[in-house]
């Protein structure tokens, strides 16, 4: 199409009188944000539990199988739970540093070999820091031996109806050869199951709630500052736990709870790709968690205050628990 040139110029003039009749009016165009993240991108599996009932509020993709990274040290953390309880451990049961255990890489207290610190320390660091050398220090002191403990957490996993869940590892690193079917893997319906069971058993909150807190005094004269790595800690009303992970194979994981009005709520994310938007979504779906729990639901009862107390240090670490412990079962009800 040709234009004459007064035609042209009129619609040249045309055009600038919009542009400034909108600059003074104070129109603008806005900008547009960008699409949300959904659920196809955000995430490989998720579950939603209400923890009281045991209810699935929302699954999607819930049993595919993946690497759960250091979510892994929630199920050391309920083996570790069962020894206290038992007595085969106790809080101050001195654990002395290996060269085996100041070896272990990825995120850590820097633990030294010869070191000594009590389990209850030690906790702190594996759930507070995510320490892969306390959780390995933790493990081969409680068992004797990092395999014997990890065969403690498969036995767990079955008892708690684990069935597409294989640990090989106390702290969740990926093996060397970086094949995912060598290392730890699991699926958000199973792991659901085992963060359920340690709310309602144990008393991991302790541990899982705390921010920042400082490790190694009185061993060390220079502490360690430890940061939780749930970003959703003090930014998400109600959020005390429970655990990230990440590894290049797994991605971005975290198993939340948050609790309101007596009523909690328990999401498993695996597989984000980044940890923003694995808190954005998980964010997210917390509220639809609580959104869909009555306000006239049963509460959920308060764990009763652990059992476990500190005791007199031992010279030496206690001898493997016996396998015959009683089990603790409970199941998700399946849509």
């Amino acid at each position: 199409m040709v234009f004459s040139r007064g035609t042209w110029m009129a619609m040249t003039l045309a055009c600038l009188s919009t542009g400034v009749a909108d600059a003074a009016s104070g129109t603008r165009a806005q900008p547009s944000r960008p699409a949300a993240e959904n659920n196809l991108t955000a995430y490989k599996g998720v579950i939603v539990v209400d923890v009281a009932s045991g209810k699935v509020i929302f699954e999607d993709r819930a049993t595919v199988v993946s690497p759960p990274a250091s979510m892994t040290k929630l199920m050391t953390f309920a083996v570790l739970h069962d020894l206290l309880l038992g007595g085969q451990l106790t809080l101050q049961t001195p654990v002395t540093v290996t060269a085996a255990d100041s070896r272990i890489g990825g995120t850590q207290v820097w633990l030294k070999e010869g070191e000594v610190f009590p389990v209850e320390e030690l906790l702190h660091a594996m759930m507070i820091q995510s320490a892969n050398d306390a959780a390995h220090a933790l493990a081969r002191t409680a068992a004797g031996s990092v395999p014997a403990f990890v065969e403690r957490m498969n036995v767990k996993a079955r008892e708690l109806g684990m069935t597409q869940t294989t640990f090989r590892t106390p702290h969740g690193l990926p093996p060397a050869s970086r094949r995912i079917e060598e290392g730890d893997v699991t699926t958000p319906r199973d792991f659901a199951l085992l963060s359920r069971h340690i709310l309602r058993q144990t008393d991991v909150l302790k541990y899982t709630s705390i921010k920042m807190r400082p490790f190694g005094p009185p061993v060390r004269t220079e502490a360690v500052a430890m940061r939780n790595h749930n970003n959703l800690l003090g930014k998400v009303a109600g959020v005390d736990g429970l655990k990230t992970g990440f590894t290049n194979g797994a991605g971005f994981c975290l198993s939340a709870t948050a609790q309101r009005d007596g009523r909690r709520v328990l999401v498993v994310m695996m597989g984000s790709p980044t940890s923003k938007i694995r808190d954005l979504k998980m964010s997210e779906l917390l509220e639809r968690g609580f959104a869909a729990i009555p306000a006239s639901a049963a509460p959920l009862a308060s764990p009763a205050d652990s059992p476990i107390r500190a005791a007199p240090a031992t010279k030496s670490a206690p001898a493997p628990a016996t396998s015959d412990q009683p089990a603790v079962k409970f199941s998700i009800p399946r849509k």
